[in-house]
């Protein structure tokens, strides 16, 4: 039996410019601080919501990142 190698298949890949990416890097760069703020820092006490529902939303995640929060 003989084998034929196939030849390498070359793959063009497309390139993204920074300044398309830019915008997306900054969303969500953003998001995620505002994730972080209220997973590690929000207490009720300064919520943008009344009361505590986004801290016990969040209790779990805080306490499985090590923050405090009692």
């Amino acid at each position: 039996m003989s084998q034929t190698s196939a030849a390498p298949v070359t793959v063009d890949l497309p390139t993204v410019p920074l300044a398309e990416l830019a915008p997306w890097a900054l969303f969500f760069g953003l998001l995620g601080t505002l994730v972080l703020f209220f997973v590690s820092a929000d207490q009720g006490a300064v919520s943008l919501p009344a009361g505590t529902a986004i801290h016990e939303w969040v209790h779990d995640g805080r306490h499985l990142l090590g923050y405090p929060c009692h």
